[in-house]
């Protein structure tokens, strides 16, 4: 994606230097109503370990906006420019629709196909085969803990069975890539750490697996995330914020000793991290 959100202009394969998201002067605007201005972002490799990404804000501050650039799939009436990168195949492309894989908040099925079928639907538009697709699926069943529920339909499966389903669909289209809105939403302390041990899990089943997470949920977000991305807007001198949104701070948990930990959520460093991020959020 570059330039405009109705023209997709061919732009040079680049070697991707470590990257595996970048996001250069990232600009969106309806009319003269500035959404995002100038927006940075860049996500590299753990060692050993997959990308859990959360880019935190409060509401109205575009990250809805964001989520549907970084997906490919930027609105009609938006004016865009700048350029979103991902790292595919060796080099780095510019992102267009269903190079990521994209887990909404309702987790959409095909009602009317069972389990096994919405998935090797994803790997034949992906470019797999019948057969390949059907085998991909059966393994990611399997990891899912799904293997038994294949044969049935998704009005069958309880919330947490369809958003695994969901997200063993996106992986089938997209391998590697998945961007997640607000998947902690409406649930209970204890469904939101389900959550989190699933995208714990994914993340740690291939090294190149980047999961970016949309959400205003600073706790679950610190939980999961290995770099956190603060949306937010500047202010100039007299005080006034200046019109659209950026990233305004970036915390990294790796760095802080913060990242993969089982016990995480009981230490004070994690509390320290909570609390400077809500107060940061009363300053944007």
């Amino acid at each position: 994606m570059s330039t405009t959100a109705s023209t997709a202009i061919p732009e040079p394969q680049v070697p991707t230097n470590g990257r595996l998201l970048s996001l250069e002067k990232v600009n969106l605007a309806f009319g003269n109503k500035i959404i995002l201005r100038d927006l940075d972002l860049e996500v590299r490799k753990n060692d050993g370990h997959g990308q859990i990404v959360c880019l935190l804000g409060p509401s109205g501050f575009g990250k809805t906006q964001l989520f549907r650039l970084i997906a490919g799939m930027p609105d009609r009436a938006a004016k865009v420019s700048g350029t979103i990168r991902i790292h595919h195949n060796g080099t780095e492309i510019p992102v267009h629709r269903g190079l990521v894989g994209v887990v909404a908040q309702d987790y959409p099925l095909f009602e009317h196909h069972r389990v096994i079928s919405n998935l090797v639907i994803a790997g034949q538009q992906a470019g797999l085969s019948r057969k390949e697709s059907h085998s991909q699926a059966m393994i990611l069943l399997e990891r899912f803990g799904l293997a038994d529920r294949y044969d049935v339909f998704p009005e069958q499966l309880s919330g947490g069975q369809r958003q695994r389903v969901a997200i063993a669909q996106q992986l089938l289209c997209s391998q590697h890539y998945l961007l997640m809105d607000e998947p902690f939403s409406g649930l209970d302390v204890l469904a939101k750490a389900r959550v989190c041990e699933l995208i714990a899990e994914l993340a740690a089943l291939d090294g190149g697996n980047t999961i970016v997470i949309i959400t205003h949920d600073i706790e679950s977000a610190a939980a999961i995330g290995d770099h956190l991305f603060l949306i937010g807007r500047d202010h100039d001198a007299t005080g006034n914020p200046i019109p659209g949104s950026r990233i305004v701070e970036t915390i990294d948990m790796v760095a802080k000793g913060l990242a993969w930990h089982p016990e995480l959520t009981s230490s004070a460093a994690f509390h320290d991290v909570v609390d400077g991020i809500k107060a940061k959020f009363r300053q944007l």
